[in-house]
């Protein structure tokens, strides 16, 4: 009987189902424009090649070990970025959400038992009243399937998909941004140990010449004044250590929380000679297009842009009529007449029913409509965004690569002013032993010394932090995570024992799901998907 009926109605059924692939109400999303330039400013410098390349690693250009293991341990511990991985598994599990509204979005399984006594004296029992006292058991099955006539669902599984590689996106941004805060940080760490190492050498040499200054008053050649003022030198720049330490250990607690380190000694991290990294003498930057399909930031801009693009659609649904079809399947069965409650597992104890439905929210014609242009607003607002973050990236290569460029000429006329300090400081030196110059030129030749060999230092990390923003906005480093998960293992066990992640995150070593590069909207999936369990 009951197989007579489903045949009966599976022909109605169908008919109504095959069309709804092809029906989706709203604007689909294309590929935003945005204002890009040609070529980079500084492209004719012969130190810039505009040669392509994805700059995977590209902090190993500075050529230092204890930098490439500092990134390495970064990405591996820093909570930042695993926070953002946790995020990705969040918008993961809402693709899975939206997915399973394409489905009957109703399903219940329900049965009872109860004994039952009508009431003589109310008229709605009345019909029972006879029976007396007696057992009544049911088993039922219900459904109800709003169809995605319109593309409501679909549109949603869309924008919960782009929302899901914006979260990548988002990812490999916070990956980008921590390897460049890394490489900053410990460019700062190494200028600060230099300007250290430069303070403690002049103060060497301060000590000698007060020494000289000490022994020639004395010897009465010189006044007490000489030795007065190389005290008050000496003693300003010792004063210098004691700052530039409490700078180099502000430096050392960025790092560590880079890390994902409590407060510990760094020595053993930092290991190695204590040098600013040097820059290598070329860069390679591309052309401004390839910021576009490189840089994660842009690519979080587009992706939210087609998610909201996709809400437009969702919002216009509503205008329309939803049809829902709908459906019960039980069994129910008493004791009364000689019947008996196991009955209800036998043919004649069956009750359905099918059919169809639909609502039309006509009088909200006003609301819909205004929820339309809210949707469509926000997606505009969008669009600019992602225009803004174009140019903003564009802004940020110029920058970097001005740093560098300007910072390599720095650094080679503050040479040139070292030695000449050096030299000046020599001379000056001598003649005041010999009695041809008095104090005042040498402690003037000091100060000039420290000054010159700290702007060197000071410029020398100018110019390789400068060339790290340049890496960092060229969009490099994220592929850090190519072939990796977003969570390490004590996550994935903490998450695991919590709550049952099925095949969205599989226990450690085995096969995990893959994830696009950098993605993009060309990476969303079909609008019709399989449950995700």
């Amino acid at each position: 009987m009951t197989r007579s009926v489903f045949l009966r109605f599976r022909a109605p059924m169908l008919a109504v189902l095959l069309p709804l692939a092809a029906c989706k109400v709203g604007p689909d999303f294309t590929e935003p424009s945005a204002t890009l330039a040609e070529r980079w400013l500084q492209a004719g410098e012969s130190a810039v090649a505009t040669d392509r390349t994805t700059y995977e690693r590209w902090w190993t250009v500075f050529n230092d070990p204890t930098l490439n293991d500092l990134v390495e341990m970064a990405y591996r511990q820093n909570l930042t970025l695993l926070s953002a991985g946790t995020r990705v598994l969040e918008a993961r599990a809402q693709l899975g959400i939206a997915g399973g509204e394409f489905y009957p979005q109703s399903q219940t399984v329900g049965g009872g038992l109860s004994y039952l006594r009508p009431s003589e004296n109310d008229p709605s029992g009345v019909t029972q009243a006879g029976l007396g006292e007696f057992w009544r058991g049911a088993l039922t099955a219900s459904a109800a399937w709003e169809l995605d006539f319109w593309g409501r669902f679909r549109r949603g599984v869309q924008s919960a998909d782009a929302a899901y590689l914006a979260s990548i996106a988002r990812y490999d941004d916070v990956l980008v941004t921590l390897v460049g805060d890394v490489a900053s940080t410990y460019i700062g760490i190494r200028t600060l140990q230099t300007q250290i190492g430069i303070a403690r050498a002049n103060v060497a040499r301060q000590r000698t010449a007060l020494q000289i200054a000490r022994d020639r008053w004395r010897g009465g050649v010189s006044t007490a004044l000489d030795v007065a003022q190389a005290e008050n030198v000496l003693a300003q720049t010792e004063a210098t250590v004691p700052q530039l330490t409490a700078q180099l250990e502000q430096g050392q607690a960025a790092l560590r929380v880079l890390l994902g380190l409590a407060p510990q000694p760094m020595e053993a991290l930092l290991a190695g000679r204590a040098v600013i990294p040097v820059p290598p003498e070329t860069v390679a930057v591309g052309i401004p297009a390839d910021l576009v399909r490189r840089r994660p930031d842009i690519r979080v801009a587009e992706l939210r842009a087609a998610a909201q693009s996709e809400q437009i659609g969702m919002a216009l649904a509503e205008l329309y009529p939803a049809f829902k079809l709908t459906g019960v399947f039980g069994s129910q069965a008493s004791n009364v007449g000689g019947n008996r409650v196991s009955d209800m597992f036998t043919s004649s104890a069956i009750q359905f029913a099918f059919g169809a439905s639909f609502s039309w929210p006509i009088l909200n014609y006003g609301q819909i409509t205004n929820n339309v242009r809210v949707q469509d607003a926000r997606l505009q607002g969008l669009l600019i965004d992602y225009r803004d973050t174009v140019l903003r990236a564009q802004r940020d290569v110029e920058n970097g690569l001005s740093g560098y460029l300007q910072g390599g000429r720095q650094v080679a006329l503050l040479r040139r002013s070292v030695a000449a300090a050096e030299q000046a400081l020599t001379i000056a030196m001598d003649q005041y032993r010999m009695g041809t110059r008095d104090f005042t030129t040498v402690l003037t030749a000091t100060q000039n010394l420290l000054a010159a060999q700290n702007s060197l230092a000071t410029a020398q990390g100018q110019r390789a932090t400068s060339l790290t923003a340049l890496y960092r906005s060229l969009g490099g480093g994220w592929q850090l995570r190519e072939g990796n998960d977003f969570v390490n293992d004590a996550t994935r066990d903490q998450m695991r024992a919590r709550t049952n992640w099925g095949s969205l995150l599989p226990p450690s070593g085995t096969l995990q799901p893959a994830a696009p590069g950098l993605p993009s909207p060309a990476d969303r999936g079909p609008d019709i998907r399989a449950p995700q369990w």
